[in-house]
């Protein structure tokens, strides 16, 4: 499989809560990631927040008032996609032991949905399309190595 193109911009908050996430997010595993789950080549920014900045985004755009995993901002879908990741590091630590999945497992995970979100992928607009996106995550996922990341 011929993978995309990827410009990627990784940050980290300097936020406490974020910065330890560094070593579990190297550049090129961020960067697999992202490429499997791209159909199209790809600008991408990836931001790690704390929970403060991860509410405040969430409040602001989304009018949630709490932080959530991953927020994608997508600003154009083709030629090429350009977009915007924030991942919040609390949330995502928190899940993923919930879900007892490794930090890696979560990210990736997260990376692949935000980045199907970022090409119109949306999960939230009928039963179907949350299905379908899902069996293509985890297409991807499983392709990359990690499990099936919703259990089935």
């Amino acid at each position: 499989m011929a993978l995309q193109h990827l410009s990627l911009s990784l940050q980290f908050a300097r936020d406490a809560e974020a910065g330890a996430h560094r070593a579990v997010l190297p550049r090129h595993k961020v960067a697999r990631w992202i490429r499997h789950a791209l159909s199209v080549d790809g600008e991408i920014t990836v931001r790690i927040v704390g929970t403060e900045e991860g509410r405040r985004l969430n409040r602001e755009f989304r009018q949630r008032d709490y932080a959530t995993n991953v927020l994608t901002f997508d600003y154009q879908q083709e030629p090429t996609v350009l977009a915007d990741l924030v991942l919040c590091a609390p949330v995502v630590e928190r899940e993923a032991r919930e879900q007892n999945k490794t930090l890696e497992e979560h990210y990736a995970h997260l990376l692949v949905h935000g980045t199907l979100h970022a090409q119109g992928w949306d999960h939230e607009t009928s039963d179907e399309d949350a299905q379908e996106m899902e069996a293509y995550e985890t297409a991807i996922l499983q392709e990359l190595g990690f499990a099936d990341p919703y259990g089935t």
